[in-house]
This record gives C-alpha cells, sequence and structure tokens, in this order.
C-alpha cells in the first residue's frame, strides 16, 4: 500500500527531465515527467509544439515509480475538488492533483499505469483536460463534431441521444470525425475553433443495424475513424432523438443555446467564468437548430446535409 499520508506521495523533489509543450483542446500545456512512455502517450492525445508562439495555459507534471508495478485491471477514477484544488484517483498507487488557480497539475503513476497508452488516451488525459478546460478559457461541450473542409457541425446531446450514430452516417456521406462525445472550443486570435481527443468513434449495439461494417462487433463496439486535429463550427445541432421515423428542425435563439451549453459546464471560479465568456459568446452566434428525429441515421444525415446547404443560401 502507498502511504498517502506522506508530506511528498507527489514526489515533487524528483526530477522530470523529460518536457514537450502540446497544442491540448485549443490550451498552450507543457507537460514534464521522468517517463517517456507518458511523453509518447501524451503524442497520442494532443499535438506536439516544438516551438510555442504563445504563453502557456497549464503545466502538468508526472512522476513515475518504475518499482511500483500495480497492475490492471484499473478501477473508476475517482474525483474529489474543493476550491481551487481538484484530486483524481485513478487507483491507490496512482494519481493527479490539480490547482486550478495556478493551472498546475502534478501526478504520480505507477509504471504498469504508466505504460497503458490506452488508458491514458480514453481515460486519463481526457479527465485531465475537463478539468483543467474552464480556467484556461476553454468550453467543452458533451458533443460530436465531424467537419468537411475544416468547417464542422457540431451535434450536441445527453448519452443516448444519437450522437455517434448521426456522426457516424455523416461520415460516410464525406464528412470527417473530429470528435466523438466531447468537444473543446476555443476563441483565440480572432476564431472559433473545436477540438476533439483522437478517441475511436463509440457505437452501441443496436447502431450495427444500420451500418454493415459493424454487425459483428461487441456491445460498445467502437468504430476506427481517421480524426483531424481541429475545425472552425460553423452549426450547432441540438438533438432530440424520438422513436418514430422522422426530420424536423426548429431554430434557436442565442439565449436558449447559451442556456443549455452552461447547463452541461462544470463550476469554475469567477475569472474561469470570465475567460470562458468569450467562447461562449461566439458559440451562441453560429447557427443553431434543435433537430428532432428519428429512424435511418443514412437518410437524416442526408437531409442535414441539405438543410445545412439551404441555410447557407
Amino acid at each position: 500500500m502507498v502511504d498517502m499520508g506522506s508530506r511528498d506521495f507527489l514526489h515533487k523533489r524528483v526530477e522530470t527531465p523529460l518536457y514537450q509543450h502540446y497544442d491540448a483542446g485549443g490550451a498552450l500545456c507543457a507537460l514534464s515527467t521522468n517517463c517517456e512512455q507518458v511523453i509518447e502517450a501524451a503524442r497520442g492525445s494532443f499535438l506536439p509544439i516544438d516551438t510555442p508562439s504563445c504563453p502557456v495555459d497549464f503545466r502538468v507534471r508526472l512522476w513515475v515509480d518504475d518499482a511500483d508495478p500495480a497492475p490492471a485491471p484499473w478501477p473508476t477514477p475517482y474525483v474529489r475538488g474543493v476550491g481551487n484544488a481538484v484530486f483524481i484517483g485513478f487507483d491507490s498507487h496512482s494519481s493527479l492533483l490539480a490547482d486550478l488557480g495556478t493551472r498546475r497539475v502534478s501526478g504520480r503513476f505507477s509504471a504498469a499505469m504508466a505504460g497503458d497508452t490506452a488508458h491514458w488516451r480514453a481515460v486519463i488525459f481526457p479527465m485531465l483536460l475537463s478539468i483543467m478546460a474552464g480556467s484556461v478559457g476553454l468550453v467543452e461541450l458533451h458533443a460530436s463534431c465531424v467537419a468537411r473542409d475544416r468547417q464542422g457541425l457540431v451535434l450536441i446531446g445527453p448519452s443516448r441521444s444519437g450522437k455517434s450514430t448521426l456522426a457516424m452516417a455523416l461520415t460516410e456521406a464525406g464528412f470527417r470525425l473530429l470528435s466523438d462525445d466531447r468537444v473543446f472550443c476555443s476563441f483565440k486570435q480572432g476564431k472559433l475553433r473545436a477540438y476533439g481527443l483522437p478517441r475511436p468513434l463509440k457505437l452501441r449495439r443496436d447502431a450495427s443495424s444500420w451500418f454493415a461494417g459493424l454487425r459483428d462487433c461487441e456491445p460498445d463496439g467502437r468504430s476506427e475513424q481517421q480524426s483531424i486535429p481541429a475545425c472552425e463550427p460553423q452549426s450547432l445541432l441540438f438533438l432530440d432523438r424520438q422513436q418514430s421515423s422522422g426530420f424536423s428542425l426548429s431554430k434557436m435563439d442565442r439565449s436558449e443555446v447559451r442556456r443549455r451549453i452552461e447547463r452541461d459546464l462544470l463550476a469554475e471560479a469567477p475569472d474561469a467564468v470570465e475567460k470562458q465568456d468569450e467562447t461562449l459568446h461566439n458559440l451562441t452566434t453560429l447557427p443553431s437548430w434543435q433537430l428532432h428525429f428519428g429512424g435511418n441515421p443514412h437518410v437524416i444525415a442526408e437531409q442535414i446535409e441539405m438543410s445545412m446547404a439551404a441555410s447557407m443560401c
């Protein structure tokens, strides 16, 4: 067992000589560690930057204990916060401590977890970015995003609202996947951008009836789609999935769009809310619709394309 009462549990005084900058969902992250596997996992989740052209938004320092095996399987992460401090426990040997005020993160990991690249991409880095997003001005949407020629369409909705299924149908119609389930938005240098993490598109068993390539997949099977690093969102669709077949779009006003986005945001300190406000303002200026739909996702994707094209005429 690890002594959680130790004054140096996170090993603040240990050397972390490996250093790299990354574009993490539109924020500049400086990561230092003593483990090459962590650097490689970060390269698979974020965009490496050799020569940053702007100040660092947040810093992450991760120490890996090579003497600590602590093998998988990994439990469900444990998250608690008080004030500006957020603690994430990944198991009794691996954890992160984030200070949202100083925008610094310290972490300690077992060698086994450090080497689990899939776990970093699917769990650790997404959770880290979700927690830090608000403090650096990012707006996180519970959404999928597809793009054509880097012009993005954001599909917003709760779990089981059909985000992934519609995203899959749109990729088969010529779009490319930016992100599934979580989208991070920023407004910098006069441009609104949407970013995703390179996670596979996750589809449930019932989606296999619409996509021939998924019929032999296990429940919650994942379809590997090539992701693009970022896009400029052009429209927002708030999904209302229905049991019966159908398709209808209703225009949404800015106040309702903002209310729905803010409803899903994590609570932040006043200075963080102020940083997010510019991004929120620009998101709400995008054309936004409530989509009521049901039935064949390929048909819905075609109708979305036609409606979006008509709205731009």
